[in-house]
C-alpha cells in the first residue's frame, strides 16, 4: 500500500521551525511512516537537513524569496508573509486531494500582524481557506486529549463563550471526528468552568445554566458526554483511561494539563477541517532560534500522528483510538 503524502510547513523561518522539521525528518520511524515533503524555502532548510543528517527530503517552494536570509529571533514581516503563504499552499493541496494531511511548524503572531495579516494563527487561516463552519483545537499527549471550547480569547471573553449551544456543538463535533478517526463511540468528559463544578450554583451559574443542559442535549443526540466534572480531578481520570477526551472551557485549562502531563510529546490537532492537520504544541522559541538546541520530539510526534490518521490507524498507538 502506498504511503500517504504529508506536507510539512516550515513555520516562521526566523524561529526553530526549520530546525525541528529537519531533526524530526532525520528519524527513521518518521521517514518510514509517510511520504513527506516540506513546504518552505530550500535555502533555509538545507543547512539544518545537512546538520541533522536528513538527506533526500523533497522541498516545495510555492514562491521564491531571492536573497532571503533568516534573522533568528527577530519578528520580520517577510518571514511572517512567507509562513502564511506556506500554510495556505499546504491547505490548498490537501483540499485538492494532492496531500493526505498537513503538519505545521510554529508561526509567529507578531510577524503575521507586521505583514498585514489579520489572522492570528494557523486555525484562523485554515478555517478561512477550507470554509469550515466550526474548527476546534485539541492537544494530545499519550492518553490525555483536551478539546478546547475556545483558544485565543481573553479570559473574560472565554468565560462568556461558555454557552449551551457552543458546548453542545463542540461535543457533537468531537464525537463525529473521533468516530471518523476510528472510534466507534467517543467517551467525552466535560470540564467545569468554576471551582467544584459550581457547587450547584453557589460558585457560579455556568454549570447549571449552560453546561449541564448542553451535555443533556448532546446525550440526546447520541453522544457519550459526561459531566461537568471539577477540573482539578477530571484530567487524572482521562489519563487513567476512563475518557477518550476532555472538553475544556478555555485555553489554559487544557494547555496546562497537557503540558504538565507530557510537554515534549504533546501535539495539536484540529477538529472540523475537511482534511487532517496536526502541529507542534509550542511556539517559535525566538530565544533559542538558530542555536541548534531545540527539541524536535513534538514535531516528530505530529508527523507520526498525521501519518496514523491518514492511514486510518486512529489517534494513538497506546490506549483506545
Amino acid at each position: 500500500m502506498a504511503q500517504p503524502r504529508l506536507l510539512v510547513t516550515m513555520g516562521d523561518p526566523n524561529g526553530i521551525g526549520p530546525e525541528v522539521v529537519a531533526k524530526a525528518l532525520a528519524r527513521p520511524d518518521v521517514r518510514a511512516a509517510a511520504e513527506l515533503a516540506v513546504v518552505g524555502l530550500r535555502s533555509v532548510l538545507a543547512p539544518w537537513l545537512e546538520r541533522a543528517g536528513a538527506g533526500g527530503v523533497e522541498v516545495v517552494e510555492p514562491e521564491s524569496a531571492p536573497g532571503f536570509v533568516p534573522r533568528f529571533g527577530e519578528v520580520d514581516a517577510q518571514a511572517g508573509r512567507l509562513a502564511h503563504r506556506w500554510v495556505e499552499f499546504a491547505a490548498g493541496e490537501c483540499l485538492a486531494g494532492r496531500a493526505a494531511a498537513m503538519v505545521t511548524a510554529p508561526v509567529n503572531k507578531a510577524a503575521f500582524a507586521l505583514a498585514g495579516i489579520r489572522e492570528t494563527g494557523h486555525q484562523e487561516v485554515l478555517q478561512r481557506v477550507s470554509g469550515a463552519e466550526t474548527v476546534l483545537t485539541m492537544l494530545a499527549t499519550g492518553r490525555l486529549r483536551c478539546v478546547h471550547l475556545s483558544t485565543h480569547k481573553p479570559l473574560r471573553e472565554a468565560c462568556a463563550f461558555v454557552t449551551r449551544e457552543h458546548v453542545r456543538r463542540a461535543l457533537v463535533l468531537t464525537d463525529r471526528e473521533f468516530c471518523r478517526w476510528g472510534l466507534e463511540r467517543a467517551r467525552i468528559a466535560v470540564a467545569a468552568l468554576n471551582p467544584h463544578a459550581g457547587e450547584g450554583g453557589l460558585i457560579g451559574r455556568e454549570e447549571v445554566d449552560e453546561i449541564v443542559p448542553a451535555v443533556e442535549d448532546a446525550r440526546a443526540a447520541g453522544v457519550d458526554a459526561r459531566g461537568p466534572f471539577p477540573a482539578d480531578s477530571v484530567f487524572n481520570r482521562a489519563i487513567a483511561g476512563e475518557f477518550d477526551a476532555v472538553l475544556v472551557m478555555y485555553h489554559d485549562q487544557g494547555h496546562i494539563a497537557v503540558k504538565v502531563h507530557g510537554f515534549e510529546r504533546s501535539v495539536s490537532v484540529n477538529l472540523g477541517l475537511p482534511f487532517i492537520r496536526t502541529s507542534v504544541d509550542h511556539g517559535t522559541a525566538f530565544d533559542i532560534a538558530g542555536r541548534g538546541i531545540a527539541n524536535a520530539e513534538s514535531m516528530a510526534e505530529a508527523m507520526l500522528l498525521a501519518a496514523r490518521l491518514a492511514r486510518g490507524a486512529g489517534l494513538a498507538e497506546e490506549g483506545r483510538g
